[in-house]
């Protein structure tokens, strides 16, 4: 256990202190942004057809690919993001209360990203405007897709709310120690506060996580996004009730990925071992292991019911999908992170954070081929073959793997931005660990006590 004691000190330090690795780290990420925006300019100008996904000939009957794979996966870091924050302050976990805002705030990057890929797979930005927004009224009552429009609008709107209320308490006790040079931002997140609101936003906050916990498997990563799927009873790979529960255990074990990435790299940039200590490091382990053996439950029930006597056109799609390098490399990835948390868990000795930053990046990795190979899959074998003749083969061109690069690009520059402008800690966290940190010392010094006195 640390010795330091938390300040605010800690907490201001991503905002004051500016390295050299600092500047790299904008400017790779900035570069992968601006290549696949390269990329997305030349698409505008040729067309979908660059990427493989403007005609039936070119993708061998695949219309969707990474794009649409990268947007659920994306969508699933958000949705699994504020659910681990929600789940922190509902349940009163407070050993994670170091790392709430950092899932909150990835929540509003992969939101984002996700975003992003609508509008870019819609081949030109302005149909979000002539097909969305101008026939909502229309489409909103049959399609599953505009209900996909709708709730990351919502869901957005949401966590941003839920966000901003938090920094308030944060932003008014710091405002002495921010810098001048953000004051418009701090007085527009401030305006009208006093501190009599403070327990006003508590309750609030603490019905907002509520409606969050309870809405996401109705709606969010359970409902809504894999409805777009499941109710086309044609794509056998897509169909059946199994794809909210997947989809929702897919979300988490991401989003604990995505988390353990980056309270990993905050650590170690800031100094903050004493703040998010190992202890929080295993048990995000411990909850990736739970959420993964749920994925990998789940990914068995569907080989189940498509290999034992299924439907042709199960069996046909069920067989391919076996038979992929990619789908068995996924679910390695993530049988062999599952072996590990269950291994460090009878021995200790096994865990490290780089270990566990190991097993962030390959369940990571597991759930954006899983995602994209669903997508393809299910779009290689429907029922009725009518492009069984179609030639080409589906392949992710540049653009679209650029896409990936670059969103992650987008959201890491988030990060990098936002960590100079607000605190991507909790002053409740640093207030909670200084009570803990000041009863640990007392309890030290009493049972030290006895001892001295007998001496």
């Amino acid at each position: 256990m640390s010795t330091k004691s938390p300040s605010k000190a800690d907490l201001l330090r991503p905002i004051r202190e500016t390295s050299t690795a600092y500047y790299v780290l904008v400017a790779v990420a900035a570069l992968a942004l601006g290549l696949f925006l390269l990329g997305w300019a030349y698409q505008l100008a040729e067309g979908m057809v660059v990427t493989g996904l403007g005609d039936w000939g070119t993708g061998g009957g695949v219309t969707w690919g990474v794009y649409i794979g990268a947007f659920i996966w994306w969508v699933g870091i958000a949705h699994g993001g504020i659910i681990l924050s929600a789940a922190v302050r509902l349940l009163g976990m407070e050993r994670y209360m170091p790392v709430a805002r950092l899932a909150e705030l990835l929540t509003i990057g992969a939101l984002s990203a996700a975003g992003f890929y609508i509008v870019v797979h819609l081949g030109r930005p302005d149909r979000m405007v002539t097909s969305v927004i101008g026939h909502y009224h229309i489409t909103v009552h049959a399609s599953p897709l505009v209900w996909d429009v709708t709730v990351i609008t919502a869901y957005f709107v949401l966590t941003a709310t839920y966000l901003g209320l938090t920094l308030r308490y944060d932003i008014s006790r710091l405002r002495d120690d921010l810098p001048d040079r953000y004051g418009p931002i701090y007085s527009l997140l401030t305006i009208g506060y006093s501190e009599r609101e403070d327990a006003v936003i508590q309750r609030m906050v603490w019905w907002i996580a509520l409606a969050i916990i309870i809405m996401a498997p109705l709606l969010l990563h359970g409902g809504v996004i894999p409805w777009l799927f499941a109710v086309i009873p044609s794509m056998p790979r897509w169909f059946g009730a199994v794809q909210g529960p997947q989809f929702l255990t897919i979300a988490l074990t991401s989003a604990i990925s995505g988390v353990i990435l980056l309270s990993a790299a905050f650590r170690r940039a800031y100094d903050w071992d004493h703040i998010i200590t190992d202890d929080v490091f295993r048990g995000l382990l411990l909850w990736l292991g739970f959420f993964s053996l749920l994925f990998l439950w789940l990914q068995l029930q569907q080989i189940t019911a498509g290999g034992f006597a299924p439907p042709i056109d199960l069996s046909v799609v069920w067989s391919a999908t076996l038979a992929d390098p990619i789908y068995l490399t996924a679910m390695s990835l993530v049988g062999l992170v599952l072996a590990y948390i269950f291994a460090q868990t009878l021995r200790p000795s096994l865990f490290s954070r780089g270990r566990a930053i190991v097993c962030g990046l390959a369940v990571l990795t597991a759930t954006l081929l899983e995602k994209v190979l669903f997508v393809v899959e299910g779009m290689y074998h429907p029922s009725f073959e009518i492009y069984a003749a179609t030639p080409g083969f589906y392949f992710p061109s540049l653009i679209e793997i650029a896409s990936v690069t670059g969103t992650i690009g987008m959201v890491s520059l988030f990060f990098l931005l936002v960590a100079k402008v607000v605190p991507v800690l909790e002053l409740h966290a640093i207030e909670h660990l200084q009570v803990d940190h000041q009863e640990d010392r007392t309890s030290d010094h009493a049972s030290r006590q006895p001892a001295s006195e007998d001496e």
